[in-house]
């Protein structure tokens, strides 16, 4: 029951301990000490950037490039996949050597970039296969869970939000913890030298700045990353299927 402060009206919930929905075995405290780590990971944070176009000259693939170095700058190890030659998703067994390299590099990395042009309003159809491809689950792994996800595009003509909003999205539903901070970057063809490099800008500023939070991030959940995604309900799941083995051995 909910009572009425006569002070602020606002709501006070009387004390009550009786929970006739839950399954008070499986309910959890969360506390502050499991998010403790005595010894936090020594070796480098690792990343996966991704990049959603096949053009000669493709300014995601430049921007993931500069997205690259800053992180290599800060101490991490990178790795950034070549799109060229993955089939659309569904369209060849996961056995393909794409798809396995694809999936192999989003075991290793503990977070990623994502990058995209935007093109008819929306993320590419490159960066769509790609992120396809990487499962929700491989047994009872989920790859993306709990990884950190940094999101940017690029645009031909005035800034837009469209692939970095579809694209935070897609990264909830793969269960990453997508920072705050994003980048999109208007105009691109004019922000690059012609030798590929960014040159000095707001948008290149913002751009270190999604960086530097990405790799705060990483260095914050990677060691609690389980415990962090760890949810009532699927421990709830588990154990409902192990009664139910439990049960037909008993048959």
């Amino acid at each position: 029951m909910a009572k009425s402060c006569r002070t602020t009206g606002c709501a006070v919930l009387e004390d009550d301990s009786t929970f006739t929905a839950l399954r008070t075995e499986l309910f959890d405290v969360p506390t502050q000490d499991r998010l403790d780590v005595p010894v936090p990971s020594q070796h480098r944070p690792r990343f996966l950037l991704l990049y959603g176009s096949l053009r000669e000259r493709s300014y995601s693939r430049l921007l993931t490039f500069e997205a690259a170095r800053l992180l290599q700058a800060m101490g991490g190890e990178t790795r950034i996949f070549d799109p060229t030659g993955l089939p659309l998703a569904d369209g060849a067994p996961d056995t393909h050597p794409k798809v396995q390299e694809l999936r192999s590099l989003a075991a290793w990395a503990e977070g990623m970039v994502w990058c995209s042009p935007e093109r008819h309003g929306s993320m590419t159809g490159v960066m769509k296969t790609q992120i396809d491809w990487i499962p929700l689950s491989v047994g009872a792994v989920r790859p993306t869970q709990g990884k950190t996800l940094a999101v940017m595009q690029v645009s031909g003509g005035s800034q837009s939000f469209n692939a970095v909003n579809q694209m935070r999205v897609l990264g909830r539903w793969m269960r990453m913890i997508t920072i705050p901070n994003q980048s999109s970057v208007a105009k691109a063809f004019a922000e690059f030298t012609e030798d590929g490099r960014m040159k000095p800008s707001a948008f290149y500023d913002r751009v270190v700045d999604v960086m530097e939070e990405l790799f705060k991030f990483t260095l914050l959940t990677r060691d609690v990353s389980a415990y962090l995604v760890d949810r009532y309900s699927e421990r709830k799941e588990s154990a409902e299927e192990l009664s139910k083995r439990v049960d037909q051995r008993a048959i």
